[in-house]
Formats: C-alpha cells, sequence, structure tokens
C-alpha cells in the first residue's frame, strides 16, 4: 500500500512540475517582452488612436515606430546602455480643414542601467529633434531633458516607472517654447499561458501652459515564442480620470505588437 502511494506521488508530481515549469518560462518571456529595460533588441510597433478630446469634435493618431538597442559595459563606460528611438507617424486636424497626416518628431534617449538586479534602475539623456512633416505634427524645437527608468520584476509581473523631463532649446524662432513632463506607470499582471493585464496610461504635463491630463488603463496581451524570438501583442483602452485644459484627450486605444530579438 505504502510503494502505491509512493507511486502516486511521484506519478502527481511528475505532471505538475511540468507545468509549473511551462508557467515559469510563460512568466519570464511576458516579463522580457514588457520591460522596457530589458538587454535586448527590440522593435515595437504602437498605436494611440484618440477618437474623444475635450471640447473638440476631432481626433488624432499616433502610430509609433519604436527601436531598441543595448550596448554592453566598456572601458569608458563600464554599465550596460540602452538606446531606444521613437518616430511618430502621427495624424492630426489640419487648421485649413481636413486632417494632416506625416512623420512627427523624432525622439532618442540613452539608458544607462545603474542597477540590474532587484529593482532595475536607469537613467540618461534624451533629445527631441524637430522632423515633424507639417507644422501641426510637431514643435518646431529642439528639445532636450532626462528620462529615468525604475522596474521591479517578478513571477507574477512587472511594477515601476518611466519618469521624462525636456524643454526647448533651439528651433523655429516663430513657434513657442516647449517645456514637458510625462509620467508613465507601469503595471503589468501576468495570467497563465504567456497572457498578462496591463495598466501604463502615460501622465502628460505641459509646464508651459500649466496643462496636463491623467489617463488610467486597463488592457490585456499574450507574449509567446517563435524561435529565440518573443512576439508580444496588446490591447489597452485608456480613460483620462483627470485634466486641466482644453484640447486633451477623453480616451484613447492604445495597442501594439513588440518584437524582442535573441532572448
Amino acid at each position: 500500500m505504502d510503494d502505491f502511494r509512493r507511486s502516486g506521488q511521484v506519478l502527481f508530481l511528475s505532471l505538475l512540475l511540468p507545468a509549473g515549469l511551462a508557467s515559469a518560462d510563460n512568466a519570464d518571456t511576458a516579463n522580457k517582452s514588457n520591460n522596457p529595460l530589458n538587454l535586448a533588441p527590440g522593435l515595437n510597433l504602437q498605436d494611440y488612436y484618440t477618437p474623444d478630446i475635450a471640447n473638440t469634435n476631432a481626433h488624432t493618431n499616433d502610430l509609433l515606430l519604436r527601436g531598441t538597442l543595448p550596448i554592453a559595459p566598456g572601458d569608458f563606460i563600464g554599465v550596460p546602455q540602452l538606446l531606444r528611438a521613437t518616430l511618430p507617424i502621427s495624424t492630426r486636424p489640419d487648421p485649413h480643414g481636413g486632417y494632416s497626416t506625416g512623420v512627427g518628431d523624432l525622439n532618442l534617449f540613452d539608458i544607462f542601467l545603474l542597477k540590474t538586479e532587484g529593482i532595475q534602475l536607469g537613467i540618461g539623456p534624451q533629445i527631441t529633434a524637430p522632423t515633424a512633416a507639417h507644422d501641426q505634427l510637431g514643435t518646431g524645437k529642439w528639445q532636450a531633458g532626462l528620462a529615468a527608468i525604475a522596474i521591479d520584476s517578478s513571477p507574477r509581473g512587472l511594477i515601476g516607472a518611466l519618469v521624462q523631463y525636456q524643454s526647448s532649446f533651439a528651433g523655429d524662432e516663430d513657434r513657442v517654447h516647449v517645456e514637458s513632463a510625462t509620467l508613465q506607470p507601469f503595471l503589468i499582471h501576468n495570467l497563465p499561458k504567456g497572457w498578462y493585464l496591463r495598466s501604463t496610461g502615460t501622465w502628460t504635463f505641459d509646464l508651459k501652459n500649466d496643462t496636463h491630463y491623467i489617463p488610467i488603463g486597463l488592457g490585456a496581451g499574450k507574449a509567446w515564442k517563435v524561435g529565440s524570438t518573443i512576439f508580444n501583442a496588446f490591447v489597452e483602452p485608456q480613460w483620462t480620470v483627470e485634466h486641466k485644459g482644453d484640447g486633451l484627450p477623453r480616451f484613447t486605444l492604445f495597442a501594439g505588437l513588440n518584437i524582442t530579438f535573441g532572448k
């Protein structure tokens, strides 16, 4: 009887173990894809569609083409770096009627990973170039500032935030000075089989005009591997819960596909 019981226990554990390993692997895959400090090359296609803007019947859209490239520590800089470039393809109301669509302002930042164990911490400079195809798609100004990220990763998911600040220092003299800050909280809760819940709304503060809006998102996504490449598709509706100023988003649909290479 004891031998039968022990055999049953062994069989039961042998069935549970692969499931537990698969669950851990799925969580690790989702974390790597969702972690903005993951040291792996990546390509992101992300879209913000805003059909509801305060005090207007207009809509906007921003398709973000984003690439990330890790750089290993060297003799001159002894910590790993993560370069990120974001180029928007934006749609905005045209002051002469209709809409204009084209390239927006290019943003670049270089994050130095000061802490890679436990709570990850990165900070570094950023610059925005006035590459917009039309005036309404960009600021017409060169901007510079800082970006900082803190991320805590566990099998349950991710929690952290990205903070950015920038101010204009050159550009079209006929365009107004720009000074802004953003705070993007990251809340990722992992589910079985690579699924996860997410909330990543970006809180935006226009410091020059003393306006702001704070969106809260609630969405879902799924990460999966094809060979050594991770694919991650998600949808996250975002509702503005507090704002000051006119012409600010009240509802935005955020969706995207993240591709992480080689990890």
